[in-house]
């Protein structure tokens, strides 16, 4: 993973993870299990948003189909020129 936040949090995720199955979590746990979760899936979705903004789609006789809305958002980012 590229993500520096998310190399930080997956670990202690999954040690909150372990400890959940073995013997139960406290309530201060539970809370910071909750808003791990919640920012790695904030992180993770930021991420692979960033992805999809920078495809091209083609089709199989080399034709660009990339959606209009895409398309948009790479001009507004200067990552098209047409």
């Amino acid at each position: 993973m590229g993500d520096s936040v998310l190399r930080e949090i997956v670990p202690r995720i999954n040690e909150l993870a372990q400890k959940a199955k073995k013997e139960g979590l406290t309530e201060v746990e539970k809370v910071e299990r909750a808003e791990l979760r919640k920012k790695y899936v904030s992180r993770f979705r930021d991420n692979f948003k960033k992805q999809i903004e920078m495809i091209k789609v083609y089709d199989k006789d080399g034709k660009e189909v990339t959606s209009k809305k895409v398309k948009q958002i790479q001009r507004h980012k200067g990552l098209r020129d047409d």
